[in-house]
């Protein structure tokens, strides 16, 4: 029976500001609220007790036991915590208004300034469990009935803030709007307090209010004068944010949202959207909330295409200044993209309004993001301290892709608050700011997976968030120079330049202790004597015995009897390359003439920093590497894999593995360059000199420096040059190919296709041969040998073809949900069998573990279904709304389940369940997806600072032949230093690439999966021929997927064991 309406009018007041959906509505119904109760706004804790115990109304209820229960948390002492504290926060964005509420509950008292006096920001932001969990218990689904309701968690920008906006009024937090922030005023003398700079006109309270903290959440833009702010660059970015109006109807809610599709492993999506409207984007998101909100990342070339941008510009601000945007073309840029990634099912698409009236939609770009170096300082001046914090935007900026913006801020929230506690307690100014920048080291690294699983148990005390804590990670010795005394001397602050003057710690070493590893490892070689870094490996014998030595199995040494120098040379390069992982920086005829004596110094310092730990001398130890990257080997053998696959597909003749003295090059040119005299000393070679082979570009002709070498193919190249013909972006190792028609390098996206390959392809590796772990000479380890040879072998095209095996449709359903990702939390998954019926029969035993589920027996679908059934009295039980808990014993339910079509639908909690878990499932192989982009083009921009120093080095090194010797070899000392770099973070590149890899490999499974299911759902008896035969290529390259995914994963895992060998070895 429904309430009668009340005639109370504080009734109506409270019920009109929780309805309220504008920022003005709210703070117009509060004011009604508090005068119809006779208070005053602003009070503090004591005022939201007043409102409770004079507002007896059973709508409120609800509410304050909410609020009731979080403030009961022990760590807030009843509101008496912080009782003395005045606390200023700047900035009502959600961080700002989330630390205010925290203050609160400890009892400060608490202003907020915020320059705005609304909120329109459309924006939706992704949430991770804790915050959903941390708002509900706030009282989220009270203000805002349709909170987490969909299949991915979210929530726009305006509605978290008038959410927390209401809970902070409600709290008694003091808010001033339409109030700028400039900055700090000391106290002018003894006995005063700090005060703010604000404009244009606050009021007088305002002016006169003496605090003694300050939390800053104003954004990226504005940071409190003192702290400094990191740039982290990368490759330019430009994302695009659109809001379209959401009428909610019945079609635009049953448009599935989208967690993430990234380019990076869905290349048919991207090359699909760029056939159809000519836009290349790199990745794309959708999130159905108060509006339509999507998000993408576009190129600048398909921008200046198509119109959206005027001209190119290499400043990022005046590229995308509003005087070179077009916003006629970005709408319709944006409107095309958002069209074509629903399948036009959102019917005819109005832009929202932003804050000026006109369509939300706008280009922005996060190529840096800023950091502040620190999270809190402490100013003293006439006895009076200041303890200024920073939270949200002006602290980290988030990379929007990894949707960590709101969670990390909210963490950051309850540490600064947690951090205002301690100082309250009276803790020492250098203990408070050493425990928060120990904390402040955490927060970069938090993800769901890695913190407490249970948040239930998350507050403000540090503990109960952060698994690994160490509160004196840093102390407070280290944070001196966080501390100013304007009365004191100020802290001399360490140099922002490394120091130049040394060699750092670990690196190739001076060319004497290369000489001398040369000659250790070269030594007892018949012919061979290295007496120098030069005219010493002119004849190739000394390079064929360094690569002998570390790897014994490679040659015999009567295979280099009648091998001419260059022929010799050229084969140790390849070799070294291909089993070694060892890049090329100089050509063989370089090497041979001796004209790029600094090339071949920085190619055996390679080998040095490789392999120097590694024992000299025949057996198993000689064959370990465990200073070379087995990921940079892995992707070299996929590559050349990839390029004989398309050379088959092409219609080329493979040829075969050639012999291994062929080295599968050109054939050298039989006139050898001269050899210099033995013992020769190293000098610089003249400007006539330089143009040897290595030293060129191939494609643009020009000088390359040591430093600028990318070897390709045994081809150098700019690493700027080295990009896609069409869409001109960066190649990664694996993710390229050459075209042979017009000898042009393509990304795998844009690589045309012969004509008789298949429309829908990718241009990926449809039936790619892996290397297995075997090819890539992993280090020995404990049980490896064992493994590998337990291991099922890759098909490989070497091998007779298999005859194919026709499956019924039950047997089908049941391969189509197999999945191979290993659970952090489960034993390592067993080896795929090697037929497709036991490889059916495994999938049977874990029928909807592919959703990302385990299975339930008709008990537990029955019972969620009657827990999950709506009822009047549970409307405000959020717990219910919680994910049930799954038990994964019984199985024989689903497995019946899965031989027919439809049954899902008799669960719908089970189905919704089950759709929920496989969204989050995708959007966290986006996020990997994004963090991976990000960090290649982290690693891009870094090697191209690297090229620029390294550029500098070597000009030095060729130019001043008269400079002190002792002044030359600091120079090659460095310029090595700055090799060794190189190689680290090309090294680092190839283990993300194998991980995108895996990304491309689980993406398609998960695309043949969908192909399948919708075959299988059509009866046996309405198939036609053309039906069948679709269907078995498509359950033909599920299993050659399977089968990949397989030799990553072993590949993964015997590469840890060996890694584990080695580092107890070390120990040892």
């Amino acid at each position: 029976m429904a309430s009668p309406p009340s005639t109370n009018p504080a009734h109506a007041h409270f019920e009109s500001f929780l309805q309220a959906q504008l920022c003005q509505d709210v703070l117009n119904s509060f004011q009604g609220l508090c005068g119809a109760l006779g208070l005053e706004p602003g009070g503090g804790l004591p005022q939201y007790h007043k409102i409770k115990a004079q507002l007896n109304y059973w709508s409120a209820k609800s509410l304050w036991a909410k609020l009731d229960k979080r403030a009961g948390q022990t760590v807030y002492q009843q509101g008496r915590a912080c009782t003395s504290t005045k606390c200023l926060v700047v900035g009502a964005g959600p961080c700002g208004l989330r630390a205010a509420v925290e203050l609160a509950l400890l009892g400060a008292r608490v202003v907020l300034v915020e320059k705005r006096t609304k909120f329109s920001r459309h924006n939706v932001l992704h949430l991770w469990p804790f915050t959903i969990h941390d708002l509900r218990a706030l009282g989220a689904k009270k203000f805002y009935g349709r909170f987490c309701t969909g299949t991915l968690d979210h929530i726009s920008i305006r509605q978290l803030q008038l959410l927390l906006l209401k809970v902070a009024l409600l709290l008694g937090v003091e808010i001033h709007w339409g109030v700028t922030f400039t900055g700090v005023q000391p106290p002018p003398r003894k006995g005063s307090g700090w005060r703010a700079q604000l404009q244009p006109n606050p009021p007088t309270q305002l002016v006169n209010y003496e605090f003694d903290v300050l939390i800053s959440a104003a954004g990226g833009k504005f940071v409190p004068e003192g702290f400094k702010v990191r740039e982290m660059r990368g490759k330019l970015a430009i994302g695009i944010t659109v809001n379209f109006v959401n009428r909610r109807t019945v079609e635009e809610t049953q448009v599935p949202e989208i967690s993430g599709v990234a380019r990076i492993y869905n290349q048919s999506f991207f090359q699909s959207l760029l056939r159809a409207t000519g836009i290349d984007l790199e990745n794309i998101v959708y999130y159905k909330d108060d509006t339509h909100y999507f998000v993408m990342t576009a190129k600048k070339q398909c921008l200046l295409r198509l119109g959206v941008l005027r001209q190119d510009w290499p400043e990022t601000d005046r590229l995308l200044g509003s005087a070179n945007v077009v916003p006629e073309a970005l709408q319709r840029f944006a409107r095309a993209a958002a069209d074509f990634a629903t399948h036009g099912k959102l019917g005819k698409l109005e832009f929202a309004r932003d804050a000026h009236g006109q369509p939300d939609v706008s280009a922005f770009d996060f190529t840096s993001m800023m950091r502040a170096e620190s999270s809190a300082r402490v100013q003293e001046k006439h006895g009076a301290r200041l303890l200024l914090g920073l939270v949200g935007d002006c602290l980290v900026e988030p990379f929007w892709p990894l949707g960590t913006g709101v969670a990390r801020g909210f963490l950051a929230a309850f540490d600064a608050a947690w951090m205002v506690k301690r100082w309250a307690e009276g803790t020492g100014p250098l203990e408070v700011l050493a425990e928060r920048e120990s904390l402040y080291q955490l927060l970069s690294q938090t993800s769901p997976e890695n913190m407490h699983r249970n948040v239930a148990q998350y507050g403000l005390d540090p503990a109960t968030r952060y698994p690994n804590l160490n509160l004196r990670a840093v102390i407070p010795n280290q944070v001196r120079d966080l501390y100013d005394m304007l009365a004191k001397e100020p802290v001399r602050k360490k140099s922002d330049k490394t120091d130049t003057g040394r060699p750092a710690t670990g690196s190739a070493g001076t060319q004497e202790e290369l000489l001398r590893w040369c000659q250790e490892q070269t030594a007892g070689y018949p012919g061979v004597h290295v007496t120098d870094l030069s005219s010493s490996w002119a004849d190739g014998l000394a390079l064929c015995a360094l690569v002998h030595g570390l790897r014994p199995s490679l040659l015999e040494p009567s295979e280099l009897q009648g091998m001419g120098a260059l022929e010799a040379t050229a084969w140790a390069l390849k070799v070294a390359e291909h089993e070694l992982g060892i890049t090329p920086v100089v050509s063989a005829q370089a090497v041979v003439a001796g004209s790029d004596p600094l090339g071949l110094i920085a190619y055996l310092s390679h080998f040095h920093s490789a392999f120097k730990s590694t024992p000299h001398g025949p057996g198993p130890a000689a064959q370990a590497s465990p200073g070379t990257s087995s990921a940079v080997l892995f992707l070299g053998k996929l590559q050349r894999t990839l390029q004989r696959t398309r050379a088959k597909e092409n219609g080329e003749d493979a040829g075969g593995k050639k012999p291994r003295l062929e080295v599968e090059a050109e054939t050298p040119n039989t006139e050898e360059p001269p050899v210099p005299e033995p013992g020769a000393p190293l000098t610089p070679p003249s400007q006539h000199q330089e143009a040897g082979a290595g030293d060129l570009c191939a494609l643009c002709g020009e000088h390359l420096y040591i430093l600028e070498r990318l070897c390709v193919d045994g081809h150098f190249f700019h690493r700027s040059c080295f990009r896609c013909h069409t869409c001109e972006a960066t190649l990664w190792p694996s993710g390229y190919g050459l075209h042979p028609g017009d000898g042009r390098f393509y990304c795998l996206q844009h690589l045309p296709q012969p004509a008789h390959k298949e429309d829908g392809s990718d241009g990926g590796p449809q039936s790619l041969e892996l290397p297995t772990p075997d090819e890539v000479n992993m280090p020995p380890g404990p049980s490896t040998h064992r493994a590998s040879q337990e291991a099922s072998p890759v098909p490989s095209p070497s091998q007779p073809t298999r005859r194919l095996i026709r499956l019924p449709s039950p047997e089908r359903q049941r391969l189509s949900s197999l999945n191979l990702t290993p659970d952090e939390e489960m034993e390592p998954p067993p080896k795929p069998p090697r037929s497709c019926s036991a490889l059916a029969r495994q999938a049977l035993e874990g029928s909807f573990v592919g959703w990302g589920m385990p299975v339930q027996t008709p008990q537990v679908l029955v019972a969620m279904e009657e827990e999950e059934s709506p009822s009047s009295s549970e409307e405000e039980d959020d717990e219910g709304e919680e994910d049930v808990p799954l038990d994964s014993n019984m199985e024989q339910a689903l497995l019946t389940f899965a031989k027919t079509s439809g049954t899902m639908n008799k669960y719908p909690t089970w189905r919704r369940t089950l759709l929920r878990r496989a969204k989050e499932e995708e959007m966290k192989r986006f996020c990997k997806a994004q963090a991976i982009q990000r960090r290649l083009n982290e690693i891009d921009a870094a090697l191209r600072e690297l090229e620029a120093e390294g550029v500098k080095l070597e000009q030095a090194l060729r130019s001043q032949s008269s400079s002190p010797d002792q002044q030359k070899e600091l120079w090659v000392e460095q310029l090595l230093q700055l090799v060794q770099k190189k190689n680290g973070l090309v090294a680092e590149e190839a283990e993300l690439m194998i991980t995108v890899q895996e990304l491309n490999l689980e993406e398609k499974q998960w695309q043949l999966d969908q192909e399948l299911r919708s075959y299988m759902n059509r009866e046996e008896t309405l198939k036609t021929a053309a039906d069948q035969q679709a269907e078995d290529q498509v359950l033909r390259k599920l299993v050659e997927v399977v089968n990949q995914r397989d030799a990553l994963i072993r590949f993964q895992e015997e590469r840890r064991l060996s890694e584990l060998a080695l580092g107890t070895g070390a120990q040892g």
